[in-house]
């Protein structure tokens, strides 16, 4: 049995240029069965739903976890619908976002849907992640430093601190100390040993960063 097609939600405003194309779009899709329903909102009416989605222009639109805005084709919306209907979806999502340098955006969705963390990990074991991309991680991930969205993300670090490669070591190791959270000591004390000097290094950096949290001010 194939999987259900993703859904969608368009908020849109009276007047606004380009989201009756959009939503022109969204619906030829729904009627060829790429997507199974289709919400439209007029933020005028409902501003109230506007602001709970964290919705700041229009057209803004969700495609199952994919949040978009502006004007898109009806190819690009098509391409988003597939992506959106696959199990890395929201570590492709984010992908996108990083390569294009829109670090703001990926931290804020991941602000609004802590759930969505792990996939930030799968994207750290990419390894035909691009440099942008990589980057970016880092970048989302000291942006996220305390909160408990990254502290949920411990066991995980953990697992990936043992990693074969050892620049994914050196990464988890470094994410465990931003965690300010005492329970990622032992995995970066374990990392002290490590074979890799960078990966040492890395661990003494973390550990560090630990011991700063903790320590009053």
């Amino acid at each position: 049995m194939s999987a259900q097609p993703p859904s969608a939600t368009l908020y849109l405003a009276t007047g606004c240029p380009h989201c009756p194309v959009v939503l022109q779009g969204l619906s030829e899709l729904v009627k060829q069965g790429k997507l199974g329903t289709l919400e439209v909102i007029n933020i005028q009416a409902r501003p109230d739903l506007a602001a709970r989605a964290g919705v700041r222009s229009v057209p803004w639109f969700r495609i199952g976890p994919i949040e978009l805005e502006g004007l898109h084709s009806p190819a690009e919306l098509k391409e988003w619908v597939a992506l959106a209907g696959r199990p890395d979806a929201v570590a492709e999502y984010l992908a996108r976002l990083l390569r294009d340098g829109q670090l703001g955006k990926a931290e804020a969705y991941l602000r609004r849907h802590p759930g969505a963390m792990p996939a930030v990990l799968d994207l750290l074991e990419r390894k035909e992640a691009e440099l942008p991309e990589r980057l970016g991680v880092n970048a989302l991930m000291e942006s996220l430093e305390g909160s408990e969205a990254l502290a949920g993300l411990i066991d995980r670090l953990t697992e990936l601190s043992r990693h074969p490669d050892p620049r994914i070591r050196g990464d988890a190791t470094w994410f465990l100390g931003l965690t300010h959270d005492p329970r990622a000591r032992p995995a970066i004390e374990a990392r002290l040993e490590d074979e890799n000097p960078d990966v040492r290094e890395v661990a003494e950096d973390a550990l560090e960063r630990l011991q700063a949290s903790a320590d009053p001010a």
